[in-house]
């Protein structure tokens, strides 16, 4: 039977992925890296209590509290439990990411009012780059990669070369729906094609089963899906949610979140009309269209 509690697997002897099925809303992947003496932890998670578990799930391993966190994205499942950690913990993150923390806030609470997120303060990255940072953490070299505007304005891609393992945050949502409206469509493609530079061959996605390359070609697959509906429902003059209600999901069907396909033509729509990738869009319009592919009902969170 699938796993339904959050999990730790080991990826290489210094590397830890702790993964909360089934990866739908809210339920992210972490994972941290520690040879024992020092620690560093990639993303929380959206409530203090999951934080906490992972919390518990890293020492257990032996591994002592992260000196230094990194976030890959400003999403509030990836950061929201940044304070359980801090301030032992330096916060790092892309330049972007640092100012999106703070602009959104407690922006899940709004979104998600009946989920007990728990005691949460906003603790933005402190330590920011802006295209690329390198350093070591237990005697592991660690990349801090920006891919430029892709999943939001200010991801980061935090690559082990030594251990052929790569955390990919959300540009990658294994067995989930893409989900792009805060990012780029286009941006989302060139960073695949970054991934792939890589040549990692473990990766660890942001939501669902650690995977390996494979997903990159799985996620392109369906972007490119999405870029080809939104030209076509473009040129007919349909919106975004008429192009959505009529579309044929064919392989992309058995994904989780399938709503999402909306929310991704809003921002292909965007891209087509000339708005700069990143550029903020009506989150009522969006998360209503989700709510209207979702059977009427707004999406849930399920942590």
């Amino acid at each position: 039977m699938p796993a339904t509690d959050p999990y730790t697997l080991q990826l290489a002897p210094s590397v830890h992925a702790y993964v909360q099925p089934d990866g739908g809303w809210c339920l992210n992947n972490a994972g941290f890296v520690s040879d024992g003496e020092s620690t560093l932890l990639v993303d929380t998670a959206a409530t203090e209590r999951r934080a906490r578990l992972l919390r518990e799930a890293l020492l257990a391993t032996g591994a002592p509290l992260p000196r230094t966190l990194v976030n890959t994205h400003h999403h509030g499942d990836h950061t929201y439990g940044n304070s359980v950690f801090a301030p032992g913990a330096t916060v790092v993150g892309h330049e972007a990411c640092r100012s999106e923390v703070l602009a959104a806030g407690h922006q899940l609470h709004l979104i998600w009012p009946e989920t007990e997120f728990g005691d949460i303060a906003i603790t933005a990255p402190d330590l920011t780059y802006s295209e690329r940072l390198t350093f070591r953490a237990g005697g592991t070299e660690v990349r801090l990669i920006h891919p430029g505007v892709a999943h939001t304005t200010g991801d980061t891609v935090v690559h082990l070369p030594e251990q052929g393992i790569v955390f990919v945050g959300d540009l990658v949502f294994q067995g989930g729906t893409p989900f792009i409206p805060m990012g780029s469509l286009a941006g989302s493609l060139r960073a695949l094609d970054l991934l792939r530079s890589l040549d990692a061959g473990i990766v660890v996605p942001g939501h669902g089963p650690v995977t390996d390359p494979s997903a990159y070609d799985a996620t392109e697959r369906y972007l490119r899906f999405v870029a080809e509906l939104a030209e076509a429902g473009h040129a007919r003059g349909l919106t975004p949610l008429e192009a959505a209600r009529g579309a044929e999901l064919g392989e992309f069907g058995e994904l989780r979140e399938s709503e999402r396909l909306v929310a991704n033509l809003h921002r292909a729509y965007a891209e087509l009309e000339g708005v700069p990738g990143g550029s903020p869009l009506d989150p009522v319009a969006v998360f209503g269209d989700m709510a209207v592919m979702n059977g009427g009902v707004p999406v849930a969170c399920h942590a």
